[in-house]
C-alpha cells in the first residue's frame, strides 16, 4: 500500500452538513453518511490503524475503567484509544469537536466531550447485540462509527446492524464502507457487528455528558 504524506490542512464541516445531521437525529435518532470527511484523512487514519493494530491494539473489553472485563462470547475485536498524538488523529478529533459544537447549538444536547478508539475486527471477529448506554445509567449520549475499509465487498461481512428497541429484524444494515459514518442515539438503538470475514477497521466514538459534581470531572474511557 502506498503511504500518504501526512496533511495538516484544516477541516471545516459545512453548516449544511451539520444541519442535516441535527435534523436526522431530531426526527429519526440516527443518520448514515457517505464521504463524511476528506478522503485524504480517511486514508491516513486507515494506514495508521493498520500499522498500530500489529503493535499497540489490545483485546476489547466490556464496561469502563475498573469494571472493564474481557468476554469473548460478546466481542472479540481489538482497540486503541485515540489521543491526538498524530496529525491525522488531531484532524479527526477537531472535526468531531466541530460537530459537537454545532449539534449543541442546534439541539441543545449538552454534549461535553468526545472519546473514541480505533477498532480492528480480524477474520472471525464480532460484537454481539448491545446498547452503548442505558437510560439514566451512562453519560454516553451519541454514538459514532467512522469506517476505514476500501475495497469492501458484500461477502466480507462485518456490517453493523442497527435495531429499533427489541425488534428481531434490523432497522438498518450498515456496510463498513471507506469514509462513511453512522451516528445514532446511544441509549435508543441496540446494535451489533456481525462476523467479519476479513480485516475490518473503524473508529468508534461517543459524545458524552459530564456527570460531574463541583470539583470532580467525570473521566473518559
Amino acid at each position: 500500500m502506498k503511504m500518504a504524506t501526512p496533511v495538516t490542512e484544516n477541516i471545516c464541516l459545512s453548516e449544511q452538513l451539520i444541519d442535516n445531521i441535527a435534523d436526522a437525529l431530531q426526527h429519526h435518532g440516527y443518520i448514515q453518511l457517505i464521504d463524511f470527511l476528506p478522503a485524504w484523512l480517511g486514508t491516513q487514519l486507515q494506514q495508521e490503524a493498520i500499522r498500530l493494530s500489529a503493535i499497540s491494539f489490545k483485546p476489547a473489553g466490556i464496561g469502563r475503567q475498573n469494571d472493564l472485563q474481557l468476554n469473548a462470547q460478546i466481542r472479540t475485536d481489538s482497540t486503541l484509544w485515540l489521543d491526538g498524538h498524530s496529525v491525522q488523529q488531531e484532524a479527526y478529533l477537531q472535526s468531531m469537536e466541530q460537530l459537537r459544537v454545532g449539534l449543541n447549538r442546534r439541539l441543545f444536547m449538552g454534549l461535553f466531550d468526545f472519546e473514541c478508539h480505533f477498532s480492528h475486527y480480524a477474520e472471525g471477529d464480532f460484537y454481539r447485540r448491545h446498547l452503548d448506554a442505558f437510560k439514566g445509567r451512562s453519560n454516553r449520549i451519541l454514538s459514532t462509527v467512522f469506517y476505514l475499509n476500501d475495497n469492501w465487498r458484500k461477502n466480507d461481512g462485518g456490517e453493523l446492524l442497527l435495531y429499533a428497541d427489541e425488534q428481531p429484524s434490523p432497522l438498518l444494515v450498515v456496510p463498513p464502507l471507506f469514509n462513511s459514518c453512522i451516528i445514532f442515539l446511544s441509549d435508543v438503538f441496540p446494535h451489533e457487528v456481525i462476523t467479519s470475514h476479513c480485516d475490518r477497521y473503524s473508529i468508534a466514538g461517543w459524545y458524552r455528558l459530564n456527570n460531574n459534581s463541583q470539583d470532580h470531572l467525570d473521566p473518559s474511557q
